[in-house]
């Protein structure tokens, strides 16, 4: 269900976070015009901060190195000329090669809510033969600069890289955990003040290859410390229809990507909502699973969401850009201050996959503790309670879940807990991942701006 995490993703996490191309998508279900929208004029003040780089006027402004913007239905960025040549070394397989290389660092961007936390996403079309680094260069409210941090090597493939995070990245001031760069020592003020991206494709040299990158961007928060959150009022009726895929009957299944379906419920959450949106896998893709797996694309999806240095298959970038590696679809990590947020997302057909981690009585129903687990809420239930697509089920049909508004809204919510040693450890205060269209409907468009994604 989950595996021990590294030191954290939260500041103070010391315990676990969960761990649970290309196909046509439309959107799966229609959306009901008559579902009513919660209301959001006494939203309290936003503790997150989401900056995307998207459009074609996007990828012409800052620093490009060989790169130039491509227009189009879906505008991105492009090698034009390489810029040179590097040698890059794999730390997983040991072999080494030339690459041929072109940069883009975006323009400054100066949060408006200084952050203790920064995660990055993106998303990219990788053919074979090429793959991507995102890094992140901060500015601290002190006026120091942070380094260029790496935030992900990224391939949608497994055969010319291994897809992984970077550890051991720290100045002294902050410190990057698998795929989030966190304060030190928020407590003492300090906080990351601006920021800009660095995008640098890769491609085998002598070819005409590139990647195409169409969503680069990050979140940064400043969620404050707490056991508990106020609870909220229901505010909506509604469930929408999304496959159910248990990761429990993968049990054994690959132990390779991070011990086997046990420690999969991000791939298995983040498939459920791509095939919601029409994703689907060929069977070409599919090839490579044991015919006798029930339900291959869960193995698929946990063997191309896999960071080979975290050793597991719950990095949270990695989950949003496997989810864009299908036709018309993208995908983000951010963090939400309410469950009015997931109303509004729901109610415009959004659903979202939420990472949360509770004791065994802390969350009725569930039947199992967890230091960290990633579910898909899919709805509401009349009495506001939260319908979620759970994949800690012995099977498909027991995924569906109702559970109690109050206890779900805070052990999502919160970023301080008790664990099962009664010792302090950390929620991941909201953070969620959303799978959306590439080009959102008006309401869906309305839904995502009011939730602070943009």
């Amino acid at each position: 269900m989950s595996r021990a995490e590294q030191p954290s993703r939260r500041i103070v996490l010391a315990a676990a976070v969960a761990a649970t191309v290309s196909g046509g998508a439309g959107a799966a279900v229609a959306l009901d015009a008559t579902a009513e929208a919660p209301a959001l004029a006494q939203a309290p003040a936003r503790t997150v901060d989401n900056r995307a780089w998207t459009t074609y006027t996007d990828w012409r402004g800052g620093t490009a190195q060989g790169t130039r913007a491509v227009a189009g239905a879906r505008p991105g960025l492009v090698i034009a000329t390489a810029a040179g040549t590097r040698d890059y070394t794999d730390p997983h397989t040991g072999g080494s090669a030339p690459w041929e290389y072109a940069a883009w660092t975006s323009p400054v961007h100066r949060l408006t809510v200084p952050a203790t936390e920064v995660i990055a996403s993106w998303n990219a079309h990788t053919p074979t033969g090429t793959w991507i680094q995102i890094e992140l260069g901060g500015t601290y409210s002190d006026g120091t600069a942070t380094p260029w941090y790496v935030l992900g090597r990224w391939a949608a493939g497994d055969q010319d890289i291994r897809r992984t995070s970077v550890d051991d990245q720290k100045d002294g001031k902050s410190t990057v955990w698998t795929d989030t760069l966190a304060v030190d020592d928020p407590a003492g003020g300090l906080r990351v003040a601006s920021y800009r991206l660095r995008l640098t494709l890769y491609r085998r040299p002598g070819t005409k290859l590139t990647p195409t990158v169409w969503r680069a961007g990050a979140m940064g928060s400043d969620v404050p410390d707490r056991f508990t959150v106020p609870a909220s009022t229901p505010g909506l009726d509604r469930e929408l229809t999304v496959p159910r895929y248990s990761q429990e009957i993968h049990i054994g299944q690959y132990p390779e990507y991070d011990n086997g379906g046990e420690a999969w419920c991000s791939p298995t959450s983040s498939q459920m909502i791509v095939e919601y949106w029409g994703g689907r896998l060929t069977p070409e893709q599919l090839a490579w699973v044991d015919p006798a797996f029930a339900d291959p694309q869960v193995c698929h999806a946990a063997r191309y969401t896999f960071d080979h240095q975290y050793n597991g298959c719950g990095n949270w970038p990695f989950n949003a850009a496997y989810a864009a590696t299908f036709k018309d679809l993208q995908g983000v990590v951010t963090r939400l201050g309410s469950l009015t947020d997931l109303e509004t997302l729901i109610a415009a057909g959004i659903p979202a996959i939420t990472s949360q981690s509770f004791l065994k009585g802390e969350l009725a129903g569930a039947g199992y503790g967890t230091a960290g687990h990633l579910m898909t809420v899919i709805g509401f239930t009349a009495d506001g309670d939260v319908i979620a697509n759970d994949p800690n089920s012995p099977s498909n049909e027991a995924v569906r879940r109702v559970y109690k508004r109050r206890e779900w809204e805070n052990i999502w919510l919160r970023t301080k807990r008790y664990n099962a040693e009664g010792k302090v450890a950390s929620g991941t205060g909201g953070v969620c991942y959303l799978y959306f269209p590439a080009r959102p409907t008006p309401r869906q468009r309305a839904a995502l701006t009011a939730v602070g994604v943009v």
